[in-house]
This record gives C-alpha cells, structure tokens and sequence, in this order.
C-alpha cells in the first residue's frame, strides 16, 4: 500500500537537506498517517489517514 492518505491524498514529498556548508542533498517529508478503523458505507474497513483528517472530524472511527 502507498504511504498516501485514504482521504485528501497527502503523499511523500520531496525537498532538501541543508548543511552548515551549505551541502545539499535529497530528502524526503513523510505524512504522518495513522492505521484507523473507518466506517465506509456502513462497512468498516482499515485505511492510511493523515492526522489532520483525522483531527479535523473528515472520518468517522469505527
């Protein structure tokens, strides 16, 4: 399964890491997603949720 949310579709972001010399290299910025029980058409199914959708009451906890 994707590290990608179930519900608003956040994923793995790329970006930069900056030393003090200014060395660049690649790094990536993972969601922070969570294993939740979800109610989904009356059926409860697991799914990746992001915890903003989880604190901002987008998905119901089974």
């Amino acid at each position: 399964m994707a590290r990608k949310c179930a519900i608003c579709g956040k994923s793995v972001q790329t970006g930069s890491t900056i030393s003090h010399a200014h060395n660049v290299t690649k790094r990536k910025f993972k969601p922070n997603l969570q294993r939740v029980r979800v109610k989904v058409d009356g059926k409860i199914k697991r799914l990746l949720v992001c915890t903003r959708c989880l604190r901002s009451g987008k998905v119901k906890k089974a």
